[in-house]
């Protein structure tokens, strides 16, 4: 393709682009295809430059590129697809971060499994926050570092490009052609504040792009689309990163980071300063990962278990399986909270046992638990966590870490002084494409009671050596909407109650998965429930696919009755609409099959028709 026909058709996209391409976190399922994520939006997308159609009424039909933009999103596609033209590689082989040292990170990763080495080659300096001891010592990669010149500085001829994997590491402040060496395996473009491309080269390497896609899905978030709109336009342009807007961007970020602190400590009612990064999993990486580090420094030898629910959030089972597959000394123990278990006894249980292995435990859960909305007693809760326990030596076992995922109820006081955890070490994070920003940014953040001052300490260095802080946007983006943050889930929880009241009455037979009246007034106010419809059939599997079908049935009815408010995706939290997912085959997606939900989980804004979604949900039920 001519580069100049390319570059003026982007520049033409970009003037036109649909609105929701730079301000939605999450898109629809209803028009999104996972295993041709990124792929299909490109194909339709390249068809349209063909015509020279960049009509907006043309790009809002593009099927969605991913569901979420943490993992990617319209602009960082067509930020791929260009920088891969102008390089003669295929778009999948391109994939932007918004973190400037993950990309590395990813690269490693699947070298340490498949045992294979890495040299990492760069010119100037490494990233700033790249830490070669704690990335050995923590994370167990090896590799071999080497200073060079520039790329021409290095040796054609080595016997290593035969033995492993070799990555260079480029500073640039332009977006375009790229001199890709054929001794180079992997070339990363690191720039300045607004993240790293990085290009895979040849067909050997290949196998190994799903594997950076997925680290990009799980413990990181692609260059956001503020961003990449920064981006195009320079490669539209031809132009250069400003150093002196760079520098004006930090001031005003210092002051938006302050304010943004302050109000989390405000919400939470904690005094430990608060970590704010581009993402919820982003977060809770840098946890798992700070708590790993605290634990081969304080309990050398023994082994990690981290405890977690098998039907939790998908991203959140599939990071603690991830980050045990790398380490020896880690495990996953699954943690039964739903339906018939009880959280507190099966932390109780599984304590007792790791407790007995003189293990080191650290429990992730959420409360109230997804998709079932159940809220532990939190005295019993207290009391199990608060345990004195003994190892089979006879010896006082490990305190736990109890690592909680706040996201549906993020104005609840847990960890304050004089709190219900507050005497137990405890940590709280909450994605913050929910409420804290109502949708608009991923950023999420992480607060610890006092007890946990030193952990916090060890989450904030591996927060930095991942570059995954929130970026400039995001802090200006929740410095705006934090201050209104309680009084939106006020609203929305009110108008979730008058929803499944008015769905009891009117389909009793429907189990409805929701806070009592009583845990609302202790001040767990979620605005999302899930919901068993009413299914029929002879059999166990008749009646399991009946229900699914009728799933569905009551998704597609609401979206297309009330398509500028119900949508098809996996939202909460959002400042309108109402948003209707299935657990199963979206949040669960990496969830053990018999461990999914195959229910329907509602999420409800603070602003909508709600009157409107009445009827339409009893024209569903007369219909039936």
């Amino acid at each position: 393709m001519e580069a100049n026909k390319m570059r003026d058709y982007i520049k033409d996209v970009l003037e036109n682009m649909p609105a929701d391409w730079l301000n939605l976190t999450t898109h629809r399922l209803d028009i999104y295809n996972e295993d041709l994520a990124k792929t299909q939006f490109l194909a339709q997308f390249e068809a349209l430059l063909k015509t020279d159609d960049f009509d907006v009424a043309e790009l809002k039909k593009l099927p969605t590129a991913y569901d979420y933009i943490r993992l990617g999103h319209p602009l960082s596609c067509v930020l791929e697809w260009g920088i891969a033209k102008l390089n003669n590689l295929d778009s999948e082989s391109v994939i932007s971060f918004s973190s400037k040292t993950v990309p590395v990170l990813a690269i490693l990763r699947k070298n340490l499994l498949e045992n294979k080495n890495t040299q990492i080659l760069y010119s100037g300096k490494l990233p700033e926050f790249f830490d070669a001891d704690i990335l050995r010592k923590v994370y167990g990669y090896k590799f071999e570092l080497k200073q060079v010149e520039n790329v021409s500085a290095i040796d054609n001829s080595d016997s290593y490009r035969n033995n492993g994997t070799r990555i260079f590491i480029s500073h640039e402040n332009q977006f375009g052609e790229i001199n890709l060496p054929d001794h180079i395996d992997f070339y990363i473009a690191t720039y300045a504040q607004l993240g790293s491309v990085l290009l895979v080269d040849g067909k050997e390497n290949e196998s190994y792009i799903s594997d950076i896609q997925h680290v990009r899905r799980r413990e990181t978030v692609a260059m956001t689309p503020d961003n990449c709109l920064t981006a195009l336009k320079m490669l539209v342009d031809k132009s250069s990163l400003d150093s002196d807007s760079s520098q004006n961007q930090k001031s005003t970020n210092e002051t938006n980071k302050t304010q943004v602190l302050d109000s989390i400590a405000d919400v939470t009612g904690t005094t430990a300063e608060p970590l704010v990064a581009s993402s919820g999993l982003s977060m809770q990486y840098a946890i798992m990962m700070g708590l790993v580090d605290d634990a081969l420094e304080k309990h050398k030898g023994k082994t990690i278990k981290f405890i977690v629910p098998p039907n939790c959030y998908g991203g959140t089972n599939d990071q603690a399986r991830r980050v045990a597959a790398c380490l020896d000394n880690v495990e996953v123990v699954d943690l039964l909270v739903d339906g018939d278990n009880e959280m507190v006894q099966s932390i109780d249980s599984v304590l007792a046992e790791i407790a007995n292995q003189d293990a080191v435990p650290y429990i992730i859960a959420e409360i109230p638990t997804n998709p079932r909305v159940e809220v532990p007693d939190l005295h019993e809760l207290k009391a199990v966590l608060s345990k004195a326990r003994k190892t089979a030596n006879g010896e006082t076992a490990i305190d736990p870490v109890f690592i909680l995922d706040q996201t549906f109820c993020p104005n609840y006081l847990f960890l304050g002084e004089g709190e219900i955890l507050s005497t137990v070490r405890a940590i709280s994070y909450a994605s913050g494409s929910k409420f804290p920003s109502g949708g608009q940014c991923t950023a999420g953040y992480c607060v610890g009671n006092n007890k946990t001052e030193d952990l916090l300490e060890k989450i904030e260095i591996h927060l930095n050596l991942c570059d995954n802080e929130a970026t400039a946007l995001q802090y200006k983006i929740l410095a705006k909407q934090l201050p209104s943050m309680n009084q939106r889930i006020k609203d929305a929880y009110k108008n979730t109650r008058e929803f499944v009241n008015f769905i009891h009455g009117t389909l009793p037979d429907a189990k409805i998965n929701f806070v009592s009246e009583e845990l609302a007034d202790a001040g767990f106010t979620p605005s999302v429930f899930s919901l068993d419809l009413p299914t029929k059939g002879n059999t166990d599997e008749e009646r399991e696919a009946y229900k699914r079908k009728l799933n569905l049935k009551l998704i597609n009815l609401m979206i297309t009755e009330i398509p500028n408010e119900s949508k098809f995706c996996v939202s909460y939290g959002q400042l309108k609409g109402c948003y209707w997912t299935i657990p199963a085959t979206s949040t669960q997606g990496t969830t053990k099959e018999g461990d999914k939900d195959y229910i329907v989980r509602v999420s409800v804004s603070p602003n909508l028709d709600l009157d409107l979604h009445k009827k339409v949900f009893a024209d569903f039920v007369e219909s039936n």
